[in-house]
């Protein structure tokens, strides 16, 4: 029998990208085989891995000044919204991310169709926040996964989804949706349009991407999951007890103080731009005794000084460091708090956007981390926080149960047998 073709289709993030290697590398063992379909500016990251990748084209080109400019007009535009509560990012981040994704979403479409043409799948899985009508037309099986917070699928009893917000607050919930309907109307009309130019009937208000018919792969662990109203049907919803894929070991660097609990802090590739925020970390970093490992993603170059207990890097294999961390500090990423449970490691979530705010949430309410503004602390604040959980006993016994059940059921294998049973 030839092995069937499976398309991961990941948004170009690489939180979503990551978690779709880790459902591939087990789908490969399995006897199927996996390619990817990557937006511009992820050539080569599947490919690491041993993956075929297929390559969107490049969108129209910009002007050159554009787009050496880009990262910090970026900077200028929205570090300073990352600073605002959930309700006040909807107009001044939310609805432009939203304008933007449709954007992708319709730009990407003609050279969509053409690689599907050409890969002819047997499945296609689907990780991104919002439908491209050529997944749904291209005449085989889709598979939503859902690697944002559990929120991202709506119900009567869960918060609304990047509201930060926990289900007993009523009131600030019903006030959260009503300002994203309207936060995002504009968006929505555009996108319902181009669904409807493309044969796909319209979505309600709010909503970009509607549950597969025949798969919908969630990443939230039983420990932090929500009690729904309406259980969502078992023959087509899958919960993952996270989703962590294998990585390279990493062996930590010698440091000039060598003694001290491993912590690894990393805000992913969009948090790492905010360099002042690191280097107000690092002076507090500098005072603990304790080793830590700092992502700093594209901005090596911005730290002149850095402490003895601190090693600074572009890139960590992530999951082998939390493996050995006694506490991981975070923006809130749904790969990064999964990542983080399955390993039993407490999370100290600074989350400045998106489900960020949603997983901060649902850290402190289940015991398993503890939430800190981004932006409102000072040196005793971030001190207190750090060593109040290392030296959480109680957290501590609670998360090695809460790793052993993930350890047991992992996340990658549940997910490809679910796919290979959908075919």
């Amino acid at each position: 029998m030839t092995a069937p073709t499976i398309a991961l289709f990941p948004e170009a993030s690489f939180g979503a990208a990551l978690n779709c290697v880790g459902i591939a590398q087990q789908l490969q063992r399995m006897g199927a085989r996996p390619v990817f379909i990557c937006h511009p500016g992820f050539t080569g990251v599947f490919a690491e891995y041993g993956f075929r990748e297929y390559h969107l084209p490049d969108p129209p080109s910009e002007q050159s000044e554009d787009a050496e400019d880009y990262w910090q007009g970026f900077i200028n535009t929205h570090l300073p919204h990352f600073d605002l509560d959930p309700l006040a990012q909807l107009p001044a981040y939310v609805a432009p991310t939203w304008e933007a994704i449709v954007d992708t979403a319709e730009t990407a479409e003609p050279g969509l169709r053409a690689l599907l043409d050409r890969i002819r799948p047997d499945a296609i899985l689907l990780d991104n926040v919002i439908m491209f009508p050529a997944i749904a037309n291209a005449g085989c099986p889709w598979v939503r996964i859902v690697s944002c917070a559990e929120t991202e699928i709506p119900d009567p009893a869960v918060p609304p989804y990047l509201s930060g917000l926990a289900p007993e607050e009523t009131a600030a919930c019903a006030t959260f949706d009503r300002a994203y309907r309207a936060a995002t109307a504009s968006a929505h009309m555009r996108y319902n349009q181009f669904r409807a130019r493309n044969g796909l009937t319209t979505l309600p208000d709010g909503e970009f991407l509607e549950p597969s018919p025949s798969l919908n792969l969630l990443l939230a662990p039983s420990a932090v999951r929500y009690d729904r109203d309406v259980p969502l049907r078992e023959d087509s919803f899958v919960f993952l007890e996270g989703c962590v894929r294998e990585e390279t070991r990493f062996d930590p660097p010698p440091f000039a103080v060598g003694e001290g609990p491993l912590i690894y802090m990393s805000f992913g590739s969009l948090g790492a731009i905010d360099t002042a925020l690191t280097r107000r970390m690092l002076n507090v970093f500098a005072g603990m005794d304790a080793r830590f490992l700092v992502n700093a993603g594209g901005f090596l170059e911005a730290y002149d000084a850095v402490p003895d207990n601190v090693s600074l890097a572009s890139w960590f294999p992530q999951p082998s460091v939390v493996a050995q961390s006694a506490l991981f500090i975070h923006h809130g990423g749904n790969n990064s708090f999964c990542e983080a449970l399955y390993y039993g490691v407490p999370s100290l979530v600074m989350p400045y956007c998106w489900d960020g705010h949603d997983n901060a949430q649902r850290a402190e309410a289940t015991g398993t981390g503890r939430r800190l503004d981004r932006a409102n602390w000072d040196e005793d604040d971030l001190r207190y926080a750090i060593l109040g959980l290392l030296n959480d006993h109680p957290m501590h016994a609670r998360l090695s149960g809460i790793s052993r059940q993930m350890q047991d059921t992992p996340g990658t294998h549940v997910a490809a047998r679910a796919v290979l049973s959908l075919l």
